[in-house]
């Protein structure tokens, strides 16, 4: 059944949903099982949980097990497959907990010999710790996966035209390296549509011939995801720039999903409203982007994450099926709302093509103020505080520590240090927006003053015109273009 019309055919929609997930759930299930490992302690334990040996009971479902296998449909490509990076990379370890069910005892209790045994037995659900770390090895090209010729060159032609496939060199090699010079893809094409049709037929053709593809936006992401990880072919949305309306009663915007960030804040601060999103990356990254990545921001604290204010979007299939979920309507409570798939999902499920996103009213009072605290603590208790007594005018909270202070101040030009002769290690930058400015402003020199009282601010200033407010909010969104002066990393959080 076609995509579209499940949108409209809620019990259909539901079974095609679900097959994917009930094939893999297959796959996994009849895969060849392998009996864990007991320690020798726990003998007793495995004679008794051994269940009779008719040959026809199938072994207990491991949910660990299963959920270590890569489940996914036959139209999109597997990211586990593929390979996730070509490159050595520092070892982390993370730890995380998971509810697991236990294998059930096929033996009575008495048979159990150890209480640890009778323990993990009994018990339906018991937690697992997983750990898991990045590996420092390449990791090899699926041979599956088809590599690029003439033919798929001159497919894309005709339907781009010869501007919109890019094989020049010089091009293409700023693509496949992200922001940071960290991450280097091996990609020999670059492709510009400037259309949804265009993206469809474009995936279309790299599903039926299995070419690996990696969306792109402003490419201004600092972790390498929007680079290639071998020789995928390259979908730029930067093409895709229109605004196509803006409700300025309801304050939604509709746009295309190449519009960069601050453009899109220009146009709706010219109509009273600001957008909910702000990023240091603004002047290059593109709302597409930042709505695959669920970016944060600096306005986060009051607006939250962008699940809350995406409304509607269109999503190019992995298959080439456009999705159409473009909605305006906010309060919209019919059917699945099936675009948090795609916020946040990195051009792993689809690939955004266009939005329609809620811009709160522009407020016209703002103050800035950039404080330094003792230790990290009183950072935490100065944003607990800031909740309370600064409440809905609060815009911004954002810490940084002394060594990005040091470092926007050696590697940034025209920066000043707002407090030159503080020997504090932990500062923080507090931003309220109302809409009674002396109002605002006694409320936030009151907070400052209680606080400093209480010894969570240890020094602190309050931009007096608009030139100190950007001297102070440069610092914190330069930080990591100060970074690359020097090759290392800051601490800097909202």
């Amino acid at each position: 059944m076609a995509l579209p019309s499940l949108l409209s055919h809620s019990r259909t929609r539901s079974s095609v949903l679900r097959e994917p997930l009930r094939q893999g759930g297959l796959r996994a299930l009849l895969a060849p099982w392998d009996p864990p490992s007991v320690h020798p302690h726990d003998r007793a334990a495995e004679r008794a949980c051994t269940p009779p040996s008719t040959g026809s009971s199938p072994p207990p479902l491991d949910w660990t097990r299963l959920g270590s296998r890569t489940i996914s449909s036959g139209a999109g490509m597997s990211l586990t497959q593929y390979g996730l990076t070509n490159h050595t990379l520092t070892s982390q370890r993370r730890s995380y907990w998971t509810l697991c069910p236990q294998h059930s005892s096929f033996g009575p209790p008495a048979e159990i010999a150890t209480k640890e045994a009778q323990h993990s037995v009994d018990d339906s659900f018991g937690v697992q710790q997983r750990t898991f770390g990045s590996a420092a090895e390449p990791i090899q090209r699926n041979p599956d996966y088809s590599v690029l010729n003439s033919d798929d060159v001159s497919y894309f032609k005709s339907i781009l035209g010869d501007n919109g496939v890019v094989q020049d060199k010089d091009r293409v090699a700023v693509a496949n390296v992200d922001w940071m010079g960290k991450y280097k893809g091996a990609s020999q094409l670059l492709l510009l549509p400037k259309s949804t049709n265009e993206v469809s037929k474009v995936l279309a053709y790299c599903d039926s011939r299995r070419l690996a593809v990696v969306p792109q936006g402003g490419n201004t992401g600092l972790v390498g995801g929007s680079v290639p990880v071998h020789d995928e072919v390259i979908v730029n949305l930067g093409g895709m720039d229109k605004i196509i309306s803006f409700d300025n009663v309801n304050g939604i915007l509709t746009c295309e999903a190449g519009c960069v960030l601050e453009n899109l804040s220009t146009f709706v601060e010219n109509e009273g409203f600001i957008m909910p999103l702000d990023l240091g990356a603004k002047g290059s990254c593109q709302i597409g982007g930042n709505i695959s990545t669920n970016a944060g921001g600096l306005r986060f604290i009051r607006y939250g994450s962008l699940h809350g204010n995406v409304l509607g979007l269109e999503v190019v299939l992995a298959n080439g099926t456009v999705l159409d979920m473009l909605t305006t309507l906010r309060k919209d409570n019919t059917g699945y709302d099936l675009k948090h798939l795609f916020v946040g999902s990195e051009g792993s499920l689809g690939i955004v093509t266009k939005v329609s996103i809620l811009t709160p009213a522009k407020l016209p009072s703002t103050n800035v103020a950039f404080l330094s605290c003792n230790d990290y603590m009183s950072c935490q208790k100065l944003l607990l505080a800031a909740r309370r007594s600064l409440g809905e005018i609060l815009s911004a909270f954002e810490f940084m520590d002394r060594q990005c202070i040091d470092l926007a101040m050696t590697h940034l030009e025209g920066v000043h240090n707002p407090l030159p002769v503080s020997p504090y290690k932990f500062y923080v930058l507090i931003e309220t927006t109302g809409s009674d400015e002396s109002y605002d402003k006694a409320k936030l020199e009151a907070f400052l003053l209680r606080s400093m009282e209480d010894g969570l601010v240890a020094d602190g200033v309050i931009a007096q015109d608009i030139s100190q407010a950007s001297n102070f909010w440069r610092i914190r969104e330069c930080s990591i273009e100060a970074t690359q002066g020097c090759g290392g990393a800051t601490s800097t959080y909202s």
